[in-house]
């Protein structure tokens, strides 16, 4: 039985500076200021969100999956994680979740992964990797080297005993939240995962919000 226990957000939507949905499929990239707090929200349930995180002072210095892992010694995010990057400088924590859990491991699809699991015939689908190419030639400082193990929110990856991964039915439900503060610049890129072919999007991807508030805002959630 599950012992997590939801840590609501003291945060208004009507104070937020910046909203914006998110389809299913496509991408997301924006520029945190320290003390800003981004709000990701799985607005029709078990959709994953993959999501990168670089210093927007240093982009060649990313979150790195190993140091935030080790530094929490756990493999799942929730809230209290601090996400650390390559260099070890603190990048954001996660002040509020709903949800419970959030991937490490799982990383991103490809059109060369999606061939491997599923089947040749998948190799034209939509996938992460490619939105997430897309979204980094908008911006000159990065190139396709800056592509690093990804955060999936809201996606269930268990290991098992073994040390193996399983892509298992979402945890997450309609409306549930992560929601993370910028403890120095962080630019986030996101690819609203596409997949069709295993459970972390329940087998239709749906759209995802974001939401940011500055450092100053806040209120009481109705």
């Amino acid at each position: 039985m599950s012992l997590f226990q939801p840590v609501l957000s003291e945060k208004n939507a009507a104070d937020a500076i910046y909203s914006k949905v998110i389809p299913a499929g496509e991408g997301w990239m924006h520029d945190l200021l320290p003390g800003q707090t981004l709000r990701i929200v799985d607005m029709e349930g078990n959709q994953a969100v993959d999501t990168l995180f670089y210093s927007t002072e240093d982009p060649g210095d990313r979150y790195s999956a190993v140091r935030t892992i080790t530094r929490q010694q756990n493999v799942y995010l929730t809230t209290g994680s601090v996400l650390v990057a390559e260099s070890g400088r603190e990048l954001l924590k996660i002040t509020a979740d709903t949800c419970g859990r959030h991937d490490t491991i799982g990383g991103a699809c490809s059109a060369q992964s999606n061939t491997v699991r599923y089947s040749h015939d998948t190799l034209p689908m939509h996938n992460c990797r490619d939105t997430f190419m897309l979204m980094l030639s908008g911006r000159s400082e990065y190139t396709k080297r800056d592509l690093a193990p990804n955060v999936n929110f809201f996606m269930n990856v268990p290991v098992t005993p073994e040390g193996e991964l399983t892509f298992a039915d979402g945890i997450s439900g309609p409306g549930r939240y992560v929601e993370l503060t910028a403890v120095a610049p962080v630019t986030v890129l996101i690819s609203n995962c596409p997949q069709l072919n295993n459970p972390c999007n329940a087998y239709n991807p749906t759209p995802a919000q974001v939401l940011i508030w500055d450092a100053e805002g806040g209120g009481a959630d109705v």
